[in-house]
């Protein structure tokens, strides 16, 4: 009987997904749109997230252009950056707002790294979980008597394979952030 992993396969690209979005909001010396994603702006009573307010465009290696479609929201979007405590200082011009990506501190970088040790470790639990779960859905499987148990170690290694396969994705992201933390 063949068991059907797409369950396994979905949560998988799921925490791949939900790793990746983490890591794109660890700040690194370069300005990037993507930091900025977490930031919810007090606009006309609702909470709303900056690309929605205006543009965001990458203005040099450390700064960052927002230009508000309405230019009474500047003084709402440089407040929701300030207390969003993302350690970038904001400018107030005739076009909009400046973000200003200050260099990186050897504390601060030491810092980061552990942030994004502590993500992976997060995805790491969150494989484990989904894999001891389709484990008892196998065994299950065996003592309702639909597999033999060579069937069931044989499932057993293929599922190993696609956790083994998500987990090496995530170590490839994180050394790559590591990497562009560490420079």
């Amino acid at each position: 009987m063949a068991y059907n992993f797409s369950h396994l396969k979905d949560k998988v690209k799921e925490i791949e997904e939900w790793f990746k979005k983490e890591l794109s909001q660890i700040r690194t010396g370069r300005a990037t749109p993507a930091i900025l994603d977490s930031v919810q702006v007090e606009s006309y009573g609702a909470k709303m997230p900056i690309n929605q307010i205006g543009s965001v465009a990458v203005e040099d290696a450390r700064s960052l252009r927002i230009t508000p479609w309405d230019m009474s929201q500047i003084k709402n979007i440089e407040k929701a950056i300030q207390i969003s405590n993302l350690g970038l200082s904001v400018t107030v011009d005739d076009k909009g707002l400046r973000v200003i990506f200050p260099e990186l501190t050897s504390d601060r970088r030491v810092s980061l790294i552990k942030a994004a040790k502590e993500k992976l470790e997060d995805a790491r639990v969150k494989f484990r979980s989904i894999r001891d779960e389709i484990w008892k859905d196998i065994q299950a499987k065996e003592k309702e008597g639909g597999m033999g148990e060579d069937e069931k170690f044989r499932l057993k290694t293929e599922m190993q394979k696609l956790v083994d396969a998500g987990t090496k994705t995530l170590d490839e992201a994180f050394e790559r952030k590591e990497k562009e933390v560490g420079s």
